[in-house]
């Protein structure tokens, strides 16, 4: 009987510990990146949608990918393809905070996909990307929860 319940108390304790945690991927009712494919964004140069035929999980987010390959890829190099900043907005992150993004407002710096609220922000984030990254940088730990 003590068994069993220290067995429950341990239990309720690891459903309350983890209630409430966000993933440290930005995902929606459809997925990381709203169910865009990300390597897509690199091999096809633009945003395309992946479907549920093309699907795994990683870091607690479901990616959907257009195509085989571009699933195997990921699979294979995930960190390369994954959006920077768990996947909010790289403006927003920079400025101490996180927000969710449009996945078609998007850019590629340095090898990286970086994600904006939208197009809008962006562009506002494009007059001084390098000063913006070097302070997501600095901001995403604790934002993320590393620190």
């Amino acid at each position: 009987m003590k068994n069993k319940l220290f067995l429950a108390s341990v239990l309720a304790f690891i459903m309350i510990s983890s209630y409430g945690q966000k993933s440290y991927y930005f995902q929606t009712k459809d997925g990381a990146i709203s169910g865009y494919d990300p390597v897509a964004y690199f091999t096809q140069k633009k945003p395309t949608k992946g479907t549920k035929e093309h699907s795994l999980v990683w870091m607690d987010a479901t990616w959907y990918f257009s195509n085989e390959q571009n699933m195997t890829t990921f699979r294979d190099d995930p960190e390369k393809y994954a959006p920077q900043f768990g996947g909010y907005c790289a403006y927003a992150v920079a400025k101490g905070y996180t927000t969710k993004v449009d996945p078609t407002a998007w850019k590629i710096v340095d090898g990286k996909l970086y994600l904006s609220y939208n197009k809008s922000v962006r562009v506002n984030w494009e007059k001084s990307i390098k000063r913006y990254i070097k302070s997501a940088e600095s901001n995403w730990p604790g934002l993320a929860g590393l620190e």
